[in-house]
C-alpha cells in the first residue's frame, strides 16, 4: 500500500526516534519486539501517543467510538451509573487513556445530568501531551464545578477504593510480544539492523516466560503451533491487571476493544497474526517504517483478559459484542430522543452514521468487544442482556 508521505517536522522526529532506537540495538543487542513497540508508541516527546501529532479523529489516523459523538459515552454511564449510585457518593470513576477527552466530557456531562457524578473523575495517561489536550478540551468544555472533580494520574491508584474503571481501546495498544514456531521450539521476534542500518525482523529463542505463555495457549486450544506460525501474546497482561485494578476492591470494570477469544485469536489461517499499522486512515502491516508517526496495535485475546481479570480477583459479569452491550444500555432510545430533538437534516443525518458506525457488523458493531468484570458486590446491576448468563462458554 502506498502510503501518504509524511510532513518535514514529522520526518524528523521519526528520523530521531529511529536514531534512538539504532543506539540502542548497538549499545544492547536485538530488541524485543515488545520494546521496539513501546518506544514506537510511548518514547518521551518522540512515541506515537507523546508527541504533538493528531491521532484521533478524521484530521488523525483513526476513529475511535467516541470521536463519533456521544452516544457511545452516554450508554456507558447508562450501564455503570447503578453501581456508582449502589456503591455511594465516595466512588470514583477511573478512564484508563483518556484519547482526545472525547469520552470523559460526554460521560461527565451524562453523569451530572443523572445526578449520578462520581466523587472523582481519574484520567491515567501516561502521555503529557495527551494530558494537556485532554485538560484544554475539558476545562473549556465542562462546568466549573464538574471539571474541578477531574483529576490526573500518573499511576494506577495504591490505596483501595471503590467504583468503575474504564478502558476504550486500551489493550490493543500494550506492547506485544511476537512469537513464531521453529521445529517444534517458541521463538521470539527481535529488531535487529541489517548492513545499512535499516530495522528487519529476527527471531531469538524465546525466555520462559514467554515460552510458557505460548505453550499454556497450546494446551488450552487443544493445537500446536506448526512450524511457522506466527502471531501475538502478552505475557505480561496479569501483571498489568494486578497493577492497575489490585487495589480496586468493589465495583466494576468495562473494557471495549477488538479481538476474539482465544480459539478464533489463533486459528490456524491466522498464521501471521493480528498486527497493524494505522497511518492517516490507511491499515497495513509494516510496523518497521515511519517509527513514532504510525499507530501500531494488535487485536486482543479476551480469554487472555478474562484470565488476567480473574487472577486479579474479579469475575467475568459480561462479555459481548459492542453493538449488543450498546442496544442493551439503551442505544435505541438515546438516539431516538436526540433524532427528534434534532434541529436539522444535517444532524439527523450525523446521528443516523454515528449508530451505524457503532452498531453495524462490518464497522464497530461486532469486530469490538465488551467485557466486563466484577468484585466485592453482592449482585451486578447490569442489563439482563449483557450479563453472562448466556454466553454459552463462548471464553
Amino acid at each position: 500500500m502506498k502510503l501518504p508521505l509524511p510532513e518535514a517536522a514529522e520526518r524528523a522526529l521519526s528520523d530521531q526516534l529511529l536514531a534512538h532506537v539504532r543506539q540502542e540495538i548497538a549499545s544492547n543487542g536485538p530488541m524485543p519486539f515488545s520494546r521496539y513497540m513501546e518506544r514506537c508508541l510511548y518514547a518521551p516527546g518522540l512515541g506515537y501517543y507523546s508527541a504533538g501529532k493528531t491521532k484521533f479523529g478524521e484530521a488523525g489516523d483513526f476513529i475511535t467510538a467516541p470521536e463519533l459523538g456521544d452516544l457511545f459515552a452516554r450508554c456507558v454511564v447508562h450501564t455503570v451509573q447503578p453501581v456508582l449510585e449502589a456503591l455511594g457518593p465516595a466512588a470514583l470513576f477511573l478512564e484508563l487513556g483518556g484519547g482526545s477527552g472525547s469520552f470523559a466530557e460526554a460521560a461527565l456531562l451524562a453523569l451530572s445530568a443523572a445526578d449520578s457524578l462520581p466523587a472523582r473523575y481519574l484520567i491515567l495517561e501516561p502521555s503529557a501531551d495527551l494530558r494537556e489536550r485532554q485538560r484544554d478540551r475539558l476545562s473549556a468544555s465542562l462546568p466549573a464545578d464538574i471539571f474541578g472533580r477531574v483529576e490526573w494520574l500518573d499511576r494506577p491508584p495504591e490505596d483501595d477504593w471503590h467504583g468503575v474503571l474504564f478502558a476504550n481501546e486500551v489493550i490493543d495498544a500494550l506492547p506485544t510480544t511476537r512469537f513464531t514456531m521453529r521445529e517444534g521450539e517458541v521463538y521470539e521476534e527481535h529488531v535487529v539492523l541489517d548492513g545499512e542500518g535499516n530495522l528487519k525482523r529476527s527471531d531469538r529463542p524465546a525466555d520462559s516466560l514467554v515460552s510458557g505463555a505460548v505453550r499454556h495457549v497450546e494446551r488450552d486450544t487443544g493445537r500446536e503451533f506448526p512450524d511457522g506460525y506466527r502471531s501475538e501474546i502478552l505475557p505480561q497482561l496479569p501483571f498489568w491487571m494486578q497493577a492497575v485494578a489490585g487495589s480496586l476492591t468493589s465495583g466494576v470494570m468495562l473494557f471495549v476493544d477488538y479481538g476474539y477469544v482465544r480459539q478464533e485469536f489463533y486459528l490456524p489461517e491466522r498464521s501471521d497474526g493480528t498486527l497493524m499499522a494505522h497511518y492517516r486512515h490507511r491499515a497495513h502491516g509494516d510496523a518497521y517504517i515511519l517509527p513514532g508517526l504510525q499507530d501500531l496495535t494488535a487485536s486482543v485475546d479476551f480469554t487472555a483478559l478474562a484470565e488476567a481479570g480473574n487472577s486479579a480477583g474479579f469475575s467475568v459479569a459480561a462479555y459481548v459484542p459492542q453493538a449488543q452491550f450498546l442496544i442493551a444500555s439503551g442505544l435505541q432510545e438515546l438516539f431516538e430522543g436526540d433524532f427528534a430533538d434534532a434541529a436539522d437534516e444535517g444532524t439527523r443525518m450525523k446521528l443516523a452514521r454515528q449508530v451505524k458506525r457503532l452498531t453495524l457488523p462490518d464497522e464497530m458493531g461486532e469486530r469490538f468487544q465488551a467485557m466486563l468484570f466484577a468484585r466485592g458486590l453482592d449482585a451486578v446491576p447490569l442489563p439482563a442482556d449483557v450479563l453472562l448468563a448466556d454466553q454459552g462458554g463462548r471464553l
